[in-house]
């Protein structure tokens, strides 16, 4: 998250040098992740730590640091 991001909560996503922004339940707000396996796992990982991203959101307007949310792991085969 950057320090000067604005409302709706939301994390920005980057995928094989697509890059685009999620709203906090995973769903896709603006920009391009073509491929769909990944949005559905950007959506889960989400889901798993919404938690953490609403902290962090509120930090982040409060001018607090934030906090290291653990990052999406490549699935394994």
């Amino acid at each position: 998250m950057f320090y000067k991001e604005h409302e709706p909560a939301h994390f920005h996503a980057e995928h094989s040098g697509q890059q685009a922004k999620f709203d906090l339940g995973g769903s896709l707000v603006a920009g391009a992740i073509r491929s769909r396996r990944a949005r559905e796992r950007i959506r889960e990982w989400a889901e798993l730590h919404r938690a953490e991203l609403e902290t962090n959101w509120e930090n982040m307007k409060a001018g607090r640091p934030l906090e290291s949310i653990e990052p999406l792991r490549e699935a394994k085969s």
